[in-house]
């Protein structure tokens, strides 16, 4: 999905083309679902079930997804609006039906921002809603910029402070708690205890470092150090900021 801008980050991001289409990423969709079910077997078997068309309903992508142990490039799906609204329509539960009343909202947004006005009081509401749209986002855009040009990734100390700076009011410890029980994070105790879940790893929004510790009994090991990708960084801003508006 290269090439693509958010047209909308909300319950589930909604890409957009450079055909002003609006397109949904497929294991974003499975992911926001709470489908249990493997991704691939899951989106195969809804393609197959509903009569899917590629080039037409959707399209496939290889995407390399970086894991601690290593990883290769996997199919991705880029799927329609219409393909993705009757996905989560046709899931028949509370988070499937959710999710379509988002798309819906998406949609008409869509409608109405390409929508020609056909008078000039018209023309004067829209570019003032358009203003008024752009004001609101230009603190999350500068953030984005800023983020986006360096390749640097932080700590999870950093990311509270960084939020902070937003406008989100966290400190360090209440910032894992709150990602561990959100399912970024792995809550259950032991080795791999906060280090990144399944889903985060394949959302992009972290990387793991390995660091050797030398221990005073002459003892090498070494130590798995979960930090915030510049994709990560992005994303929790942005997810954090709408609890406080």
């Amino acid at each position: 999905m290269k090439n693509m801008k958010i047209f909308q980050d909300g319950l589930i991001k909604v890409y957009q083309n450079d055909r002003q289409e609006q397109i949904v990423n497929a294991r974003e969709l499975h992911i926001a679902l709470n489908n249990k079910r493997q991704f691939t077997d899951w989106i195969k078997q809804r393609i197959e079930q509903y009569g899917f068309v590629e080039n037409v309903d959707f399209t496939t992508f290889s995407q390399f997804c970086e894991k601690p142990q290593g990883g290769r490039p996997t199919t991705e799906y880029a799927l329609t609006l219409d393909t993705a609204k009757e996905i989560a329509m046709v899931e028949n539960n509370e988070q499937g039906r959710k999710i379509r009343r988002y798309f819906i909202e998406v949609e008409k947004k869509s409608r109405s921002m390409f929508e020609i006005p056909k008078t000039l009081p018209e023309a004067l509401r829209k570019a003032a809603e358009l203003a008024e749209q752009l004001e609101q986002q230009k603190p999350k855009v500068l953030f984005a910029d800023s983020v986006e040009t360096s390749k640097n990734s932080v700590l999870i100390n950093e990311l509270s402070k960084i939020l902070k700076q937003n406008g989100y009011d966290i400190g360090q410890n209440r910032l894992f708690e709150k990602l561990r029980n959100e399912g970024y994070l792995i809550k259950q105790k032991g080795q791999n205890w906060n280090l990144p879940t399944q889903k985060s790893m394949e959302l992009g929004l972290f990387e793991v470092k390995k660091t050797v510790v030398n221990k005073p009994n002459g003892d090498i090991v070494t130590k798995p150090t979960t930090k915030v990708t510049g994709k990560g960084q992005i994303y929790f801003v942005n997810k954090f900021l709408k609890e406080v508006v």
